[in-house]
């Protein structure tokens, strides 16, 4: 039971949070995926070896900490967190390692003179209120959609019905589950779990659903990285005909249906749910702005796709942005990077706009310095991150 002095306890945490917070849950990682090898299939390593999961972590325990009187001040931060978790299927037998791991982490990082007893079971009761309330909001979202039809809860073996080039760093996999049964409808912007054994290792990540549910198949589109264990055999391992594990649709990210404009933008592979947006957008009368940067036309997903939308669509309009235009490549509606002009100019004259954006970290920093500064309400302006959350600060 968590107590008004574990509260004071805890908050008076929030200095040492803020100074060494990364090194606490750094040490924190590296020794539960060391001693708990079960656990390792939910993380990605290299968000391990490049930081965004430690600083991850050290953002989410702060707020945490700061709001350990008032957990409604989390905001959607509770959300991303349990939608995340239900996509990788984290079940209620993995949050005490976690806690463990947790409270020897801020004991050995810390040390025992500040670390006392006291510390120690104020966190421990702490981590305990935020596992039960996790474990009670997952626990309904998997039996939503166990009950949902077409749903499952676990792992339900897909079949690679299509494998589509996209551009070249894209693929689509289009997906039909293997036991032809019904299939469980998801919203735009929405998610899956993908579960793989690679070389004898399991591994699991999420992937945007890219576009609309249609009753009959799923379809992933994944960008291979350079170093990417995960995305490189499914481009190269994983044709048509071979058998993946999904897990169900998640995501609190997800279009909301009004009469205001929409407003599109994506870099990268962050084109892939706003596909899924763009499409379900277009059932509807709402007039729809598709804004798309890439590096140049090679790496430029799902442009026919959008180009045929549009002639068919006269109210959506479509803009590219080219950091560099190549010799052969289709042409651009501007060249560089995704600036407060190039907005500016794209954007519907009204500024009572829903947009939504998504791409690298970098992108989307940018993106929603723009859309503030021309006049965009930010409570208008959302956005989803690849990999674990961070802020845009």
């Amino acid at each position: 039971m968590l107590s008004a002095e574990h509260r004071a306890i805890v908050k008076a945490t929030v200095p040492l949070l803020e100074s060494g917070g990364e090194a606490l849950t750094t040490h924190f990682y590296n020794m539960m995926l060391s001693e708990h090898p079960e656990v390792r299939p939910m993380f990605n390593q290299a968000h391990q070896a490049n930081g965004a999961q430690p600083r991850a972590l050290a953002n989410g325990v702060l707020m945490y900490a700061r709001h350990i009187d008032q957990l409604e001040q989390l905001g959607g931060l509770v959300g991303q967190i349990i939608n995340k978790h239900v996509a990788l299927n984290i079940l209620p037998e993995h949050y005490p390692i976690v806690g463990k791991c947790l409270l020897r982490s801020i004991r050995e990082v810390l040390g025992a003179e500040i670390a006392t007893d006291a510390v120690i079971e104020a966190w421990a009761a702490a981590y305990q209120q935020l596992a039960d309330l996790l474990i009670g909001l997952e626990e309904q979202i998997y039996a939503q959609r166990e009950a949902a039809p077409g749903g499952w809860r676990g792992t339900r073996l897909f079949r690679v019905a299509r494998k589509v080039r996209e551009s070249d760093e894209i693929t689509s996999f289009y997906l039909r589950p293997d036991d032809n049964g019904e299939l469980l409808a998801f919203h735009p912007g929405q998610y899956i779990g993908v579960r793989l054994v690679i070389d004898g290792e399991e591994v699991r990540r999420n992937y945007s659903l890219s576009a609309m549910a249609n009753g009959r198949e799923y379809r992933i589109s994944v960008k291979r990285e350079p170093n990417g264990k995960v995305s490189n055999h499914l481009h190269t391992q994983v044709n048509e005909n071979g058998t993946v594990e999904l897990y169900a649709p998640a995501g609190d990210f997800k279009l909301e249906h009004n009469d205001k404009p929409l407003v599109l933008i994506s870099g990268g592979v962050g084109i892939t749910p706003t596909v899924a947006m763009l499409e379900a957008a277009l059932d509807t009368d709402r007039p729809v702005h598709f804004i798309h940067a890439a590096r140049h036309g090679g790496v430029h997903a799902f442009r026919d796709a959008i180009e045929a939308l549009a002639a068919r669509h006269p109210r959506l309009k479509r803009f590219y942005c080219y950091e560099q235009r190549r010799a052969g490549d289709a042409d651009a509606h501007g060249i560089g990077y995704l600036d407060e002009a190039h907005l500016k100019k794209w954007l519907p004259e009204t500024r009572d706009l829903d947009v939504y954006f998504l791409g690298p970290i970098a992108f989307m920093k940018a993106v929603k310095k723009h859309l503030k500064a021309i006049g965009v309400p930010e409570s208008q302006s959302r956005y989803e991150f690849f990999g674990p959350a961070a802020a845009l600060e």
